[in-house]
């Protein structure tokens, strides 16, 4: 299978000229993460699976939504990939919340290189809720437990807002520590990248009754 089938398979359908704009954005990365530590050196060696991909398959799980808010966006993963998807839907736009000033002036550099639909927020996410208004989905990947990701995207969840967030194999003991303070609906999704990973879907966050 050619990578721009694998890119299909992850994501839901994609033009050519998006996924040879994601190769060149692969290439860039390579190049800012020689002097950015922007992933983990263990992950180099496969940057199109381990993060283009595994990011891209979030595109397929939300195929309608237009607004998206990525927190702790780092490296771009998945806050810039979902960009270069988000570019077919018209109207579509992804705020990247990213506090550190290098990453913040990686993902700026590549948002106006590629002229994607997306902004990038340069604050603490406790400090973006007011700049980030009424998002659909909320992203967030290698960031946080469980608990404390749900503490931290409660103000959009609560409104309406839907959650996709990476976890690993841990991922059902922090949903078990969050049900003592939160109650939400869960879909699990089989990550297509990582045979141990999954990408939680939350909807509905509301305060747990008290036991």
């Amino acid at each position: 299978m050619s990578a721009w089938e694998d890119l299909q398979k992850a994501a839901g359908p994609v033009s050519r000229e998006t996924f040879e704009r994601l190769q060149a954005f692969e290439q860039l990365f390579l190049k800012w993460n020689r002097s950015i530590n922007l992933a983990a050196p263990s992950t180099l060696d496969d940057v199109w699976r381990r993060h283009i991909l595994d990011s891209a398959q979030l595109a397929r799980i939300a195929p309608n939504a237009t607004r998206w808010v990525d927190l702790g966006s780092g490296g771009g993963f998945p806050g810039l990939v979902l960009g270069f998807l988000l570019s077919e839907r018209p109207g579509a736009s992804i705020d990247l919340v990213e506090s550190n000033r290098k990453k913040a002036s990686f993902l700026q550099s590549v948002i106006g290189q590629f002229d994607l639909p997306a902004r990038v927020v340069a604050k603490r996410i406790d400090d973006s809720y007011a700049l980030v208004s009424a998002p659909e989905i909320v992203t967030a990947r290698a960031l946080a437990a469980l608990p404390d990701l749900l503490d931290l995207s409660a103000p959009w969840l609560a409104k309406g807002a839907r959650a996709l967030f990476h976890k690993g194999r841990d991922y059902r003991t922090e949903v078990e520590e969050s049900t003592l303070c939160w109650a939400f609906d869960l879909v699990e999704h089989p990550s297509m990248t990582d045979a141990h990973g999954v990408i939680l879907e939350i909807s509905d966050l509301r305060l747990a009754k008290p036991q």
